[in-house]
């Protein structure tokens, strides 16, 4: 087996993601229960006790749902940095035990090596991740108001990118939203589009880049065709027909997408 990628959970309720090789398999974020992630992870053959490590973007609780659990019960390692443990423990009664990583500079667990980067969202000291494994990178960006150029070359060497598409922007403006919170979403902190994430994959799509999974797809505020149609059409007027785009969502596993 190559590395291997796969998003157990994707939504504003919870979103987890595998990212795996032969010998070490680690999620990206734990917005699930502890029992619903065992369940999700034994449709793709893997127990929880199979789980080296979990690595965490940021604090909120779509992201960290079943951290206390999955690490008090089950013993898994926890991966993140200072600000997101800080942003966590704050509302925790219990602190948990974590491996601290510097933003910025790469670690690694077991035959995957991470490179942890800044992203800009409203959360302590977000990240998104690249995992490389064998020569193969992929990239996993889930929570973003806006793109930088950081986001663009730490993302533009991968195969696969699991990424954002939030909202379609008139859908939000029409929807019964509070005002603030519209702000919010559309800040540069807030959540990416459905046609910035077009722009942003338009902007690095290569013909090394394979597969695309949209993830965070608001359930008020986006249209998954919708959204699907937005990024394969810009990447088809721009002749990327060999890329493939996949959506996630928060009641099933996505599709698998693995190096060869």
């Amino acid at each position: 087996m190559g590395l291997q990628i796969c998003v157990l959970a994707s939504g504003s309720s919870g979103n987890c993601t595998l990212v795996r090789s032969a010998d070490t398999a680690v999620l990206i974020d734990a917005g699930l229960s502890a029992r619903e992630t065992g369940k999700r992870l034994a449709s793709v053959g893997l127990e929880l006790a199979q789980i080296a490590g979990i690595c965490v973007t940021h604090e909120h609780g779509d992201h960290t749902t079943g951290l206390r659990v999955l690490q008090q019960r089950h013993r898994l390692a926890l991966y993140g940095n200072r600000g997101t443990v800080e942003g966590y423990q704050l509302g925790e009664p219990v602190m948990l035990a974590w491996n601290i990583f510097q933003t910025g500079q790469a670690f690694t667990i077991g035959s995957l090596h991470f490179e942890p980067f800044s992203v800009p969202h409203d959360a302590n000291e977000p990240v998104g991740y690249i995992i490389g494994h064998g020569g193969h990178r992929v990239g996993v960006v889930t929570d973003m108001g806006c793109v930088t150029h950081l986001i663009r070359e730490r993302l533009r060497p991968c195969r696969a990118i699991v990424l954002e598409a939030n909202h379609d922007e008139e859908m939000l403006q029409n929807s019964d939203r509070p005002w603030q919170l519209k702000q919010r979403i559309l800040g540069r902190q807030g959540h990416l589009s459905n046609e910035h994430a077009a722009d942003l994959i338009a902007d690095i799509a290569g013909p090394g880049l394979e597969h695309i999974f949209l993830a965070h797809l608001s359930e008020q505020c986006n249209d998954a065709p919708l959204a699907l149609k937005t990024v394969t059409q810009r990447l088809e007027k721009l002749g990327h027909h060999h890329i493939r785009v996949s959506l996630c969502c928060r009641e099933r596993i996505s599709d698998i997408w693995q190096a060869l």
